[in-house]
């Protein structure tokens, strides 16, 4: 197959657009410097106690022919708040010249990271000792300000560049609502593992004029729970992203977290294990660098909007005062405090939500979504299956990213919300949720993607600065 890659790779210049891409990436340690608290699970009753692998942020900066800009950041961590990414994505804005729709933030969702802000607030913040609070208020400040110095990092450093992409297969992840997690190893050498999974692994590369790789962005729809010790860790996405960048030294590999709330890496609990499959997911990324990939044309459209989602069973200020006061479950009175706390001057909670979809056409071939929050696997499945409302032919691939922009609570299908349970709706708590969500979700969102599809924003001949 090697052969074909370079014989692909000589006649790039002349398959391709006339002009190249301008690319460039950076990447910056988000590691904290001291030992706070860890986010991911309510268990947890100190702050870290160490360093296994580095934490990171990492950018991507694409500019097309026409010179429109698109950035993708990546983090390792849980995720992050949409207060947390306004201040992001305004200052790379202003600074860059840049309008919502162009920034795009993914988080690898792994559970031994730091405690991030707002984001699952209930959970962390509410929950941490006063004396700690600072520490993470300080963090989060540093980490906004390590993001945008990295996306500057990238501008800095656009060179004219060739885009490929390719499609490799990973079966790490496992439904875990639909298998018993001590059963899984029987069940998977007897092919009778349950449920549906998304075991895609999409990969975008970059290389320079002289075809140096120079960034390798990878997605997986897994979540990151095989760890759950009290040191830093990029969890099996580290891993991966460290096997790629081992493979391939003078590149910059980007991990996004798919659409993968549903699913485990199962068996887990080890740093083996972590390691293991980490491995198994740089092993199908380098699958597809050696492997035949597709050229990407040189343009790039983008979309953005924030949908007012429903939500139902929403209680009264008065009702939250009162579970404030008589609740023994400490996470029921931490949403309790975490919703009175932000309510401001109002008289009532909001029945919507402000949720984030995005939407990336690149090339002719990729259509990729960033969709907000934990989104279960129906959702990747749905948009691949039909691709509705693409007026031209359906795209080559569909990349469907979760934990985007904005990681406010578990996004559930309407078979997954009917069929309850942590995924369904009990998750809630923990993310300061005040009611279920409504029904009408799962179309409402889709909805909004095909619309976003049918009719690309009109894109400015110059919209970024060097």
């Amino acid at each position: 197959m090697k052969w074909l890659t370079c014989f692909l790779f000589v006649l790039l210049p002349l398959t391709a657009s006339a002009q190249p891409w301008q690319a460039g990436s950076a990447r910056i340690s988000i590691t904290p410097d001291e030992p706070i608290w860890m986010a991911g699970y309510g268990g947890r009753d100190h702050p870290a106690e160490g360093k296994l692998t580095d934490l990171w942020a990492k950018s991507l900066v694409l500019q097309d022919a026409a010179g429109h800009t698109a950035v993708l950041i990546t983090l390792d961590l849980v995720g992050i708040h949409r207060d947390t990414t306004t201040k992001i994505c305004d200052q790379i804005g202003k600074k860059h010249n840049l309008s919502r729709d162009q920034i795009a933030i993914n988080c690898s969702h792994t559970h031994t990271g730091p405690a991030v802000g707002a984001n699952l607030g209930p959970l962390h913040y509410v929950q941490v000792p006063e004396e700690q609070k600072q520490q993470l208020d300080d963090y989060e400040q540093q980490l906004i300000e390590k993001i945008v110095s990295i996306v500057d990092s990238s501008f800095e450093s656009l060179q004219p560049s060739w885009l490929t992409w390719g499609n490799g297969r990973c079966s790490v992840a496992v439904n875990r609502r639909d298998n018993v997690q001590n059963d899984v190893p029987a069940l998977r050498v007897q092919g009778k593992l349950n449920g549906p999974s998304d075991h895609d692994v999409p990969v975008l590369l970059v290389r320079d004029a002289d075809q140096k790789l120079r960034t390798v962005v990878f997605g997986y729809a897994c979540h990151a729970t095989v760890l759950g010790i009290y040191q830093w860790s990029g969890d099996y996405p580290g891993y991966a992203q460290i096997e790629v960048e081992e493979r391939y030294p003078e590149a910059i590999a980007m991990f996004w977290a798919g659409c993968g709330a549903d699913q485990n890496p199962l068996p887990r609990r080890t740093i083996e294990l972590a390691q293991q499959y980490g491995k198994r997911l740089g092993t199908a990324v380098a699958e597809v660098v050696e492997g035949f990939v597709h050229p990407v044309e040189s343009s790039l459209q983008t979309s953005y909007t924030e949908l007012d989602l429903p939500l139902v069973g929403v209680p009264t200020v008065e009702e939250v005062i009162q579970t404030r006061e008589t609740t023994k479950n400490k996470f029921e009175r931490g949403r309790a405090e975490y919703i009175l706390g932000r309510l401001g001057d109002a008289k009532a909670l909001d029945e919507t939500y402000p949720y984030p979809v995005a939407s990336w056409k690149i090339g002719n071939d990729i259509r990729m979504v960033f969709l907000g929050g934990e989104v279960v696997v129906d959702y990747a499945l749905r948009l691949k299956s039909t691709a509705a409302g693409t007026p031209d032919d359906s795209p080559t691939m569909i990349w469907v990213a979760g934990y985007s922009n904005d990681v406010m609570a578990y996004i559930p299908s309407r078979r997954v919300l009917n069929e309850g349970g942590y995924e369904g709706g009990g998750s809630n708590v923990y993310y300061g949720i005040p009611g279920l969500w409504s029904e009408k979700i799962e179309n409402m969102i889709a909805g909004e993607v095909a619309k976003q599809w049918a009719t690309p924003k009109p894109q400015p001949a110059e919209t970024s600065s060097k």
